[in-house]
């Protein structure tokens, strides 16, 4: 019998999801809101220059690889891969500069600039990669390739070794501070957190695993942008029978009275039944507007969520030749800016943001003899602070932007350059894609919002229902909703295609029991 699975989004997780289980024969289909496919991962074309809506650090790319390979497809014959010549140069509030490369000669002189030139500079340096490293490598296997569907999972004696070299009880900001001495190269090496829409001095420790993949694989940008890594994966899904509906909005998540999901209803009234329903829409707004109304859907609403952001999508008359592809500009108080955005919910006194020129390494994106810009700077979430109006934070945030990047680039004519403008901010996230309080990278990853404490792939109050992207397992980030496509992949073949072995409910008992007297012990005696 062909199971019928509808998705719910044709973002980065449901469109994975579709050519993996069309692939392995599920009949797909799959409603999108919008007119183009990605959600954040898409495009926006003016007039010649195109504009990542979203991500723009194609990072990890081992993941991006054995995506295309469990397809049966090699991702270079999809897509062009395009190395950054330069990661970053992170300008500083008093006009100094760092750049942060992989050419390790270059990198190191740089860094002596900071840390000064004697032996323990790189000794530090090489330290903290190795721990990155281990972040990373453990991580990966713990985080992003277990699924942790059930309590016993994550009490699996087998996790300690990796837990234990994971420093889940402190910081980045703190690890980064054991190996580097001068203000500047804290920041420089703590600001990755962004990409999770964290505080480097709230992000986990275990999060060093992007600095470490920057340094260690380099930065990388697909030839006509990020959203063909999603062109590319609805090709293979419609090769294999998948079908991409858009412009169809879905009002609600039919569930009977016995607590299954049936199919979804559209918002001009069409209901469309299926076997399986995967939605890949931001899972607290499927649980607060889509699902019947229950305790945990509330529960949901009021977690802790990521950032939000104020980007400003720029058509420029001409070439900025001051601004390399990445563009880190940093806040002189820079606690207290990050404090602003997630304590206060709203833009800093003095904002951080960044600057990406894809048309400096893909001229493809602008018309000859012109850049295309985006900026995102950080800003809080829509939330319940009252008197914070995002007409008079958009505006200021522009000014902000301008004037720093003509001060730190002695450019003085910036604000005449630009062309045409286009702005997203908190509202347009949370009206055009459903984002939650328009936080862009859905709920946090603090310590209880991750593993198994995360909402799970599977729905556990509705029998049939499942999830997939930024705020299911593993989390957000285009690779990691890469991983929980796979997971999802595996959970749906095991129930409907094989015959899968229960486990022993002693074996669950004694695996936690194990688990939990192995962690007692961790958090009591390696706590320092």
């Amino acid at each position: 019998m062909v199971v019928k699975v509808i998705i719910i989004g044709a973002g980065v997780g449901g469109t994975a999801a579709a050519a993996r289980l069309s692939k392995k024969g599920f009949q797909v289909e799959i409603y999108e809101k919008n007119s183009y496919n990605g959600g954040r991962c898409s495009l926006i074309h003016q007039n010649g220059h195109r504009f990542d809506q979203g991500p723009s650090l194609y990072l990890m790319p081992k993941i991006f690889e054995e995506t295309f390979e469990d397809l049966g497809e090699d991702i270079k014959n999809h897509i062009e891969l395009l190395k950054c010549p330069s990661n970053y140069s992170v300008h500083f509030h008093d006009g100094e500069t760092f750049e942060l490369t992989t050419d390790i000669s270059k990198f190191s002189r740089s860094l002596e600039k900071y840390e000064g030139n004697g032996e323990s500079t790189l000794i530090n340096f090489l330290s903290y990669l190795k721990e990155t490293h281990v972040h990373y490598q453990r991580s990966v296997k713990v985080a992003l390739k277990t699924d942790f569907q059930n309590w016993y999972d994550f009490f699996n004696p087998k996790h300690i070794p990796d837990v234990i070299k994971l420093h889940l009880l402190d910081t980045v900001y703190n690890r980064v501070c054991k190996y580097f001495k001068s203000d500047y190269m804290r920041k420089a090496f703590s600001f990755q957190t962004m990409y999770l829409g964290m505080s480097p001095y709230d992000g986990l420790a275990p999060y060093s695993l992007l600095q470490y993949t920057e340094i260690a694989e380099g930065i990388w940008y697909p030839k006509g942008g990020f959203n063909k890594v999603l062109q590319s994966l609805e090709k293979i899904a419609v090769q294999n029978g998948a079908k991409f509906n858009y412009n169809i909005d879905v009002q609600e998540i039919i569930v009977d009275d016995n607590g299954v999901a049936k199919g979804i209803k559209l918002t001009n009234g069409d209901v469309i039944n299926s076997d399986i329903v995967i939605c890949n829409a931001d899972l607290v707004y499927a649980y607060n507007k889509l699902l019947p109304k229950t305790s945990y859907a509330e529960k949901l609403g009021k977690k802790e969520l990521t950032s939000s952001s104020i980007s400003f999508y720029w058509s420029m008359k001409t070439v900025v030749s001051q601004l390399k592809v990445h563009n880190i500009f940093l806040a002189e108080k820079y606690k207290e800016s990050f404090d602003q955005i997630f304590k206060d919910h709203t833009l800093p006194d003095e904002p951080s943001f960044y600057v990406n020129v894809p048309s400096r390494i893909d001229p493809t994106a602008a018309p000859e003899g012109k850049d295309t810009i985006v900026v995102l700077v950080p800003v809080g979430h829509i939330s319940d602070v009252p008197n914070i109006d995002f007409d008079k934070l958009v505006k200021r945030a522009r000014e902000q932007v301008i004037d720093t990047i003509e001060k730190r680039l002695k450019i003085s004519d910036f604000r005449s350059m630009i062309d045409h403008e286009i702005v997203n901010d908190p509202r347009t996230w949370q009206n055009e894609f459903n984002l939650w309080k328009g936080s862009i990278l859905g709920l946090s990853h603090s310590l209880f919002q991750v593993l198994w404490f995360r909402p799970s792939l599977k729905c556990k109050i509705f029998e049939n229902l499942y999830f997939v992207g930024a705020s299911a397992q593993p989390g957000t980030g285009v690779p990691i909703v890469l991983c929980g496509a796979k997971m999802l992949e595996k959970q749906l073949c095991d129930r409907f295609l094989e015959c899968k072995t229960e486990i022993n409910i002693w074996s669950r008992c004694i695996s936690f029991l194990i688990g939990l007297l192995a962690l007692l012990t961790f958090w009591f005696f390696f706590k320092f």
